[in-house]
């Protein structure tokens, strides 16, 4: 079975979804552990009542970026995990972060990439009239919110919408798409072919479930 860490800024609503689906068995991974870049975040007392392993890495300790790209690599590296989700993780990590862990190191984002990378995703979705929006698992590179994209996940936008109304909705997607995606990766059936990610045998879920191409091994 293979372990994956969680790095969290906040509350952890992603985070709480991938530990309860592999509580349940549905997510079949170890939550070795869950690091913070904020000492207070919510999310670290909600993983240690669930019984896993929390601790921050408090940026604000180090003043440069590779600074505390080495501290929280090396909080990582402790528990060796065979993969590293970001699950709203509010810092930009320096390339030589991303390429120590690259093809294991995983994002979800609150759009549907390349649309509206960075902040405000909801917003800006509104703002420019776009009638369907949504989320976005990808491998994380060294570009701000454009690594290969794993799965993604659409709803409407409604009449009377306002961000709020839009990203509950959106955020009730991240917490269906992100174990999913995380499950795959499990199970090794995600390719990096390029820039793209390939899905070995039939593809799941449900009509609002946008997947890798599916092909044959070999």
């Amino acid at each position: 079975m293979k372990s994956v860490v969680i790095l969290i800024s906040g509350r952890g609503s992603n985070m709480a979804a991938l530990i309860d689906a592999a509580a349940d068995g549905a997510l079949p991974v170890r939550v070795a552990g869950v690091l913070s870049n904020r000492p207070g975040a919510p999310g670290l007392e909600i993983a240690a009542r669930r019984g896993i392993p929390a601790r921050a890495v408090d940026h604000a300790r180090h003043p440069r970026r590779e600074a505390f790209d080495a501290a929280l690599a090396e909080a990582i590296d402790a528990w060796a995990p065979d993969i590293v989700a970001l699950a709203g993780f509010m810092r930009i990590l320096g390339d030589d972060f991303v390429a120590r862990y690259a093809g294991r190191l995983i994002n979800i984002h609150p759009s549907l990439l390349p649309a509206f990378p960075g902040l405000h995703t909801h917003q800006r979705a509104l703002d420019a009239g776009v009638r369907v929006h949504g989320c976005t698992v990808h491998f994380v590179t060294p570009a701000l919110d454009h690594g290969p994209i794993i799965a993604q996940a659409a709803v409407p936008v409604l009449d009377g919408d306002d961000a709020d109304s839009l990203a509950a909705r959106v955020l009730a997607q991240e917490h269906r798409l992100y174990p999913q995606a995380i499950r795959w990766f499990a199970e090794d059936r995600l390719r990096l072919i390029g820039a793209r990610v390939a899905l070995d045998a039939a593809q799941e879920g449900g009509a609002s479930l946008v997947s890798p191409r599916v092909s044959a091994r070999g």
